[in-house]
Protein backbone atom coordinates (compact mmCIF):
# COMPACT_ATOMS: atom_id res chain seq x y z
CA UNK A 1 0.00 0.00 0.00
CA UNK A 2 1.40 3.53 -0.84
CA UNK A 3 1.44 5.75 1.93
CA UNK A 4 0.47 9.66 1.50
CA UNK A 5 2.90 12.04 3.40
CA UNK A 6 1.36 12.94 6.23
CA UNK A 7 1.88 15.17 9.50
CA UNK A 8 2.50 14.23 12.88
CA UNK A 9 2.34 16.57 15.70
CA UNK A 10 3.80 16.41 19.15
CA UNK A 11 1.65 17.50 21.96
CA UNK A 12 3.53 18.94 24.55
CA UNK A 13 1.50 19.37 27.64
CA UNK A 14 1.79 19.51 31.41
CA UNK A 15 0.86 16.89 33.81
CA UNK A 16 -0.36 16.53 37.02
CA UNK A 17 0.70 13.65 39.02
CA UNK A 18 -1.79 11.18 40.68
CA UNK A 19 0.72 10.19 43.18
CA UNK A 20 0.04 13.16 45.42
CA UNK A 21 -3.75 12.68 45.42
CA UNK A 22 -4.99 11.56 49.44
CA UNK A 23 -7.30 9.28 47.93
CA UNK A 24 -8.29 6.95 44.91
CA UNK A 25 -11.34 9.46 44.39
CA UNK A 26 -9.15 12.65 44.03
CA UNK A 27 -6.56 11.15 41.57
CA UNK A 28 -9.55 10.29 39.30
CA UNK A 29 -10.02 13.80 39.39
CA UNK A 30 -6.74 14.94 38.64
CA UNK A 31 -5.93 12.28 35.70
CA UNK A 32 -9.36 13.44 34.25
CA UNK A 33 -8.01 17.11 33.90
CA UNK A 34 -5.07 16.06 32.39
CA UNK A 35 -7.04 14.24 29.88
CA UNK A 36 -9.13 17.01 29.57
CA UNK A 37 -5.62 19.09 29.07
CA UNK A 38 -4.61 16.38 26.45
CA UNK A 39 -7.70 16.73 24.55
CA UNK A 40 -7.65 20.30 24.50
CA UNK A 41 -4.31 20.30 23.09
CA UNK A 42 -4.99 17.98 20.47
CA UNK A 43 -8.37 20.27 19.43
CA UNK A 44 -5.75 22.94 19.37
CA UNK A 45 -3.50 21.07 16.51
CA UNK A 46 -6.47 19.88 14.69
CA UNK A 47 -7.66 23.56 13.67
CA UNK A 48 -4.12 24.58 12.96
CA UNK A 49 -3.42 25.44 9.02
CA UNK A 50 -1.88 22.30 8.67
CA UNK A 51 -3.44 19.28 10.96
CA UNK A 52 -1.58 16.05 11.72
CA UNK A 53 -2.96 12.76 11.26
CA UNK A 54 -1.15 11.34 14.45
CA UNK A 55 -0.12 13.12 17.44
CA UNK A 56 1.66 12.11 20.23
CA UNK A 57 1.06 12.50 24.42
CA UNK A 58 4.07 12.39 26.72
CA UNK A 59 4.99 9.62 28.83
CA UNK A 60 3.35 10.00 32.06
CA UNK A 61 1.61 12.80 30.60
CA UNK A 62 -1.74 11.46 32.08
CA UNK A 63 -1.06 10.09 35.70
CA UNK A 64 2.49 11.85 36.93
CA UNK A 65 4.75 8.13 38.08
CA UNK A 66 4.42 6.74 41.39
CA UNK A 67 7.11 7.95 42.96
CA UNK A 68 7.71 5.79 46.38
CA UNK A 69 4.37 4.40 46.33
CA UNK A 70 4.39 0.43 46.81
CA UNK A 71 2.40 -1.52 43.75
CA UNK A 72 -0.90 -2.00 45.41
CA UNK A 73 -0.82 1.65 46.56
CA UNK A 74 -0.18 2.48 42.77
CA UNK A 75 -2.83 0.40 41.26
CA UNK A 76 -5.48 1.56 43.95
CA UNK A 77 -4.90 4.90 43.06
CA UNK A 78 -4.08 5.81 39.51
CA UNK A 79 -3.89 2.31 37.66
CA UNK A 80 -6.48 0.99 35.24
CA UNK A 81 -6.56 -1.20 31.93
CA UNK A 82 -5.86 0.04 28.40
CA UNK A 83 -8.23 -0.33 27.32
CA UNK A 84 -10.32 1.50 29.81
CA UNK A 85 -11.30 4.99 31.40
CA UNK A 86 -8.54 6.43 30.65
CA UNK A 87 -7.76 5.73 26.82
CA UNK A 88 -12.04 6.13 25.98
CA UNK A 89 -12.03 9.74 26.01
CA UNK A 90 -9.13 9.23 23.68
CA UNK A 91 -10.34 6.39 21.44
CA UNK A 92 -13.99 8.80 20.97
CA UNK A 93 -11.71 11.70 20.35
CA UNK A 94 -10.02 9.73 17.65
CA UNK A 95 -12.85 8.34 15.88
CA UNK A 96 -14.47 11.67 15.84
CA UNK A 97 -12.06 13.32 13.93
CA UNK A 98 -10.66 10.23 11.88
CA UNK A 99 -7.05 10.23 13.38
CA UNK A 100 -4.53 8.48 15.21
CA UNK A 101 -3.51 8.99 19.09
CA UNK A 102 -0.23 7.44 20.53
CA UNK A 103 0.47 8.04 24.56
CA UNK A 104 1.59 6.34 27.49
CA UNK A 105 0.13 5.31 30.89
CA UNK A 106 0.40 2.58 33.77
CA UNK A 107 -1.74 -0.08 33.10
CA UNK A 108 -2.88 -3.00 35.08
CA UNK A 109 -3.56 -5.83 33.30
CA UNK A 110 -6.80 -8.26 34.06
CA UNK A 111 -4.74 -11.10 32.79
CA UNK A 112 -1.84 -10.44 34.87
CA UNK A 113 -3.05 -9.66 38.49
CA UNK A 114 -0.78 -7.72 40.95
CA UNK A 115 1.48 -6.40 37.90
CA UNK A 116 1.41 -3.06 36.17
CA UNK A 117 3.33 -1.45 33.30
CA UNK A 118 4.56 1.38 32.02
CA UNK A 119 2.42 0.69 28.96
CA UNK A 120 2.58 2.78 25.55
CA UNK A 121 -0.55 2.49 23.35
CA UNK A 122 -1.52 4.18 20.07
CA UNK A 123 -4.99 4.15 18.79
CA UNK A 124 -6.41 4.44 15.81
CA UNK A 125 -9.11 6.13 13.48
CA UNK A 126 -11.38 3.91 14.35
CA UNK A 127 -11.26 4.82 17.64
CA UNK A 128 -9.35 1.23 18.56
CA UNK A 129 -6.02 0.45 20.30
CA UNK A 130 -4.34 -1.40 18.06
CA UNK A 131 -0.83 -1.31 19.41
CA UNK A 132 0.39 -1.84 23.21
CA UNK A 133 3.74 -2.32 24.35
CA UNK A 134 4.92 -2.87 27.90
CA UNK A 135 8.22 -1.26 28.87
CA UNK A 136 10.39 -4.24 29.54
CA UNK A 137 13.94 -2.14 30.72
CA UNK A 138 13.20 -0.73 34.26
CA UNK A 139 14.38 -1.56 37.43
CA UNK A 140 11.60 0.77 39.37
CA UNK A 141 8.46 -1.02 38.46
CA UNK A 142 7.42 -4.45 36.77
CA UNK A 143 8.91 -5.29 33.88
CA UNK A 144 7.18 -8.15 31.47
CA UNK A 145 11.31 -9.78 31.98
CA UNK A 146 10.45 -10.06 36.04
CA UNK A 147 8.37 -13.23 34.57
CA UNK A 148 9.59 -13.59 30.80
CA UNK A 149 8.37 -17.35 30.87
CA UNK A 150 4.92 -16.62 31.34
CA UNK A 151 4.95 -13.38 29.47
CA UNK A 152 5.98 -14.72 26.53
CA UNK A 153 3.83 -17.85 26.62
CA UNK A 154 0.74 -15.30 27.34
CA UNK A 155 1.66 -12.67 24.72
CA UNK A 156 3.63 -14.52 22.26
CA UNK A 157 6.64 -13.68 20.57
CA UNK A 158 5.65 -11.12 18.29
CA UNK A 159 3.35 -9.39 21.58
CA UNK A 160 7.30 -8.31 23.64
CA UNK A 161 7.91 -6.04 20.83
CA UNK A 162 4.89 -5.37 18.47
CA UNK A 163 4.74 -3.66 15.36
CA UNK A 164 1.41 -2.54 14.02
CA UNK A 165 0.54 -2.09 10.31
CA UNK A 166 -1.31 1.04 9.54
CA UNK A 167 -2.38 3.18 6.47
CA UNK A 168 0.50 5.33 7.67
CA UNK A 169 2.71 2.63 7.85
CA UNK A 170 4.43 0.46 10.27
CA UNK A 171 4.15 1.45 13.48
CA UNK A 172 6.41 0.55 17.04
CA UNK A 173 6.62 2.23 20.19
CA UNK A 174 9.19 2.93 22.79
CA UNK A 175 8.93 4.34 26.20
CA UNK A 176 10.97 7.42 27.78
CA UNK A 177 14.52 6.11 28.75
CA UNK A 178 14.52 2.91 26.58
CA UNK A 179 15.73 5.20 23.72
CA UNK A 180 19.12 4.33 24.85
CA UNK A 181 18.57 0.32 24.87
CA UNK A 182 19.74 0.56 21.05
CA UNK A 183 18.10 -3.05 21.18
CA UNK A 184 14.63 -2.30 21.62
CA UNK A 185 14.78 0.04 18.47
CA UNK A 186 16.13 -2.44 16.79
CA UNK A 187 13.58 -5.19 17.53
CA UNK A 188 10.85 -2.98 16.39
CA UNK A 189 12.83 -2.23 13.06
CA UNK A 190 13.44 -6.33 12.34
CA UNK A 191 9.51 -6.65 12.67
CA UNK A 192 9.25 -3.68 9.82
CA UNK A 193 8.87 -0.59 11.86
CA UNK A 194 9.29 2.50 9.75
CA UNK A 195 8.03 4.70 12.73
CA UNK A 196 9.32 4.82 16.67
CA UNK A 197 6.49 6.69 18.36
CA UNK A 198 8.37 7.72 21.47
CA UNK A 199 6.65 9.24 25.07
CA UNK A 200 9.08 10.45 27.12
CA UNK A 201 9.19 12.48 30.54
CA UNK A 202 12.95 13.66 30.37
CA UNK A 203 15.32 16.48 31.63
CA UNK A 204 17.75 18.22 29.46
CA UNK A 205 20.24 15.06 29.34
CA UNK A 206 22.93 15.19 26.11
CA UNK A 207 22.89 11.10 26.21
CA UNK A 208 19.10 11.11 25.70
CA UNK A 209 19.13 13.56 22.87
CA UNK A 210 21.81 11.90 20.96
CA UNK A 211 20.20 8.31 21.52
CA UNK A 212 17.07 9.89 19.94
CA UNK A 213 18.88 10.45 17.02
CA UNK A 214 21.73 7.62 16.52
CA UNK A 215 18.14 5.19 17.06
CA UNK A 216 16.65 6.81 14.07
CA UNK A 217 19.59 6.47 11.17
CA UNK A 218 20.94 3.30 12.77
CA UNK A 219 17.47 1.73 12.21
CA UNK A 220 16.47 4.03 8.96
CA UNK A 221 13.18 4.98 10.98
CA UNK A 222 11.17 7.88 11.85
CA UNK A 223 11.37 8.78 15.63
CA UNK A 224 8.21 11.18 16.97
CA UNK A 225 9.38 12.11 20.30
CA UNK A 226 6.61 14.02 22.48
CA UNK A 227 7.79 15.23 26.17
CA UNK A 228 5.98 16.79 29.04
CA UNK A 229 6.16 20.41 29.22
CA UNK A 230 6.94 22.09 33.11
CA UNK A 231 7.95 20.12 35.50
CA UNK A 232 9.39 16.16 34.55
CA UNK A 233 7.37 13.59 36.72
CA UNK A 234 10.42 12.85 38.79
CA UNK A 235 10.72 16.58 39.89
CA UNK A 236 9.30 16.48 43.09
CA UNK A 237 9.71 20.19 43.46
CA UNK A 238 8.35 21.01 39.78
CA UNK A 239 12.18 22.65 39.17
CA UNK A 240 13.29 20.00 36.45
CA UNK A 241 11.64 21.14 33.37
CA UNK A 242 10.69 19.18 30.16
CA UNK A 243 10.51 20.52 26.57
CA UNK A 244 12.97 19.82 23.46
CA UNK A 245 10.12 17.80 22.06
CA UNK A 246 11.88 16.64 18.74
CA UNK A 247 11.12 14.90 15.48
CA UNK A 248 13.78 12.93 13.43
CA UNK A 249 13.87 11.53 9.82
CA UNK A 250 15.46 8.15 8.91
CA UNK A 251 18.91 9.87 7.93
CA UNK A 252 18.72 11.10 11.88
CA UNK A 253 18.26 14.73 10.67
CA UNK A 254 15.90 16.32 13.13
CA UNK A 255 13.07 17.83 11.21
CA UNK A 256 11.10 19.79 14.03
CA UNK A 257 12.16 20.75 17.30
CA UNK A 258 11.26 23.05 20.46
CA UNK A 259 13.76 23.16 23.09
CA UNK A 260 11.74 25.77 25.98
CA UNK A 261 9.34 23.64 28.38
CA UNK A 262 6.06 25.79 27.43
CA UNK A 263 3.00 24.18 26.28
CA UNK A 264 3.00 23.88 22.86
CA UNK A 265 2.29 21.84 19.44
CA UNK A 266 5.06 23.40 17.59
CA UNK A 267 6.59 20.29 16.83
CA UNK A 268 5.22 19.24 13.78
CA UNK A 269 6.56 17.96 10.67
CA UNK A 270 5.42 15.97 7.42
CA UNK A 271 6.51 12.21 7.30
CA UNK A 272 7.24 10.66 4.39
CA UNK A 273 7.13 6.39 4.68
CA UNK A 274 7.83 5.92 0.65
CA UNK A 275 10.82 8.07 0.89
CA UNK A 276 12.21 5.76 3.91
CA UNK A 277 10.68 2.82 1.83
CA UNK A 278 12.90 4.30 -0.96
CA UNK A 279 15.77 4.73 0.94
CA UNK A 280 15.84 1.15 2.37
CA UNK A 281 15.80 -0.83 -0.85
CA UNK A 282 19.08 1.50 -1.96
CA UNK A 283 22.31 -0.56 -3.07
CA UNK A 284 24.64 2.20 -1.92
CA UNK A 285 26.56 2.42 1.29
CA UNK A 286 23.44 5.21 2.84
CA UNK A 287 21.50 2.06 3.18
CA UNK A 288 22.81 0.73 6.49
CA UNK A 289 20.36 -2.26 7.24
CA UNK A 290 21.65 -3.53 4.32
CA UNK A 291 25.22 -3.93 5.64
CA UNK A 292 24.11 -5.23 8.24
CA UNK A 293 25.77 -8.44 9.51
CA UNK A 294 23.45 -9.56 11.79
CA UNK A 295 25.04 -13.24 12.34
CA UNK A 296 28.14 -12.33 14.14
CA UNK A 297 26.84 -11.00 17.15
CA UNK A 298 24.06 -13.97 17.76
CA UNK A 299 26.01 -16.31 19.64
CA UNK A 300 27.61 -13.58 21.95
CA UNK A 301 23.93 -12.44 22.71
CA UNK A 302 23.33 -15.83 23.63
CA UNK A 303 25.91 -16.26 26.42
CA UNK A 304 25.36 -12.48 27.71
CA UNK A 305 22.75 -12.20 30.65
CA UNK A 306 23.23 -9.08 33.24
CA UNK A 307 19.97 -8.54 34.91
CA UNK A 308 18.08 -11.83 35.77
CA UNK A 309 15.08 -12.61 34.30
CA UNK A 310 11.98 -14.56 35.92
CA UNK A 311 12.87 -12.91 39.08
CA UNK A 312 9.44 -12.37 40.28
CA UNK A 313 7.81 -15.04 38.03
CA UNK A 314 5.46 -16.53 40.60
CA UNK A 315 5.34 -13.62 43.35
CA UNK A 316 4.21 -10.67 41.34
CA UNK A 317 6.46 -7.56 43.02
CA UNK A 318 5.02 -5.33 46.10
CA UNK A 319 7.90 -2.89 46.59
CA UNK A 320 11.13 -1.43 44.77
CA UNK A 321 13.07 -2.66 47.38
CA UNK A 322 12.75 -6.12 46.50
CA UNK A 323 14.59 -5.46 43.50
CA UNK A 324 17.51 -5.24 45.75
CA UNK A 325 19.06 -8.46 46.19
CA UNK A 326 18.19 -8.71 41.68
CA UNK A 327 20.49 -5.83 41.45
CA UNK A 328 23.23 -7.16 43.64
CA UNK A 329 23.00 -10.36 41.04
CA UNK A 330 23.17 -8.39 37.68
CA UNK A 331 25.92 -6.39 39.52
CA UNK A 332 27.59 -10.11 40.11
CA UNK A 333 26.88 -11.04 36.51
CA UNK A 334 28.62 -7.95 35.40
CA UNK A 335 31.68 -8.43 37.52
CA UNK A 336 31.74 -12.06 35.91
CA UNK A 337 31.67 -10.71 32.50
CA UNK A 338 34.30 -8.75 33.39
CA UNK A 339 32.60 -5.30 32.37
CA UNK A 340 32.50 -3.96 35.88
CA UNK A 341 35.50 -4.27 38.47
CA UNK A 342 34.42 -4.58 41.76
CA UNK A 343 35.72 -1.53 44.81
Amino acid sequence: MTVTPWRATCIQMPSKQATKAATPEEARRIIQDNIDKAIAMIEEALASPQPPKLVVLPEFGLQGPPHGLTVADWMEKAVTTIPGWITEPLQALAARHKIFIAGNQFEGPAEFPGRFFNSCFLIDPKGEVVLRFRRVNTAAWPSPHDFMDDYVETVGKDGVFPVVETELGKIGMIACGEIAVPEVARMLMMQGAEIIVHPTNEDDNPAQEAAKIARASENMCYLISANVSDAIGFSADGSVKGGRSRIVDYRGKTISYHEPWDESIAVSAEIDVEALREARRDRGMPNTLLRGRWEMYRDLYNDFTVYPANAFLGTPMKDMAETAPVIDTALDNLAGLGIMRRA
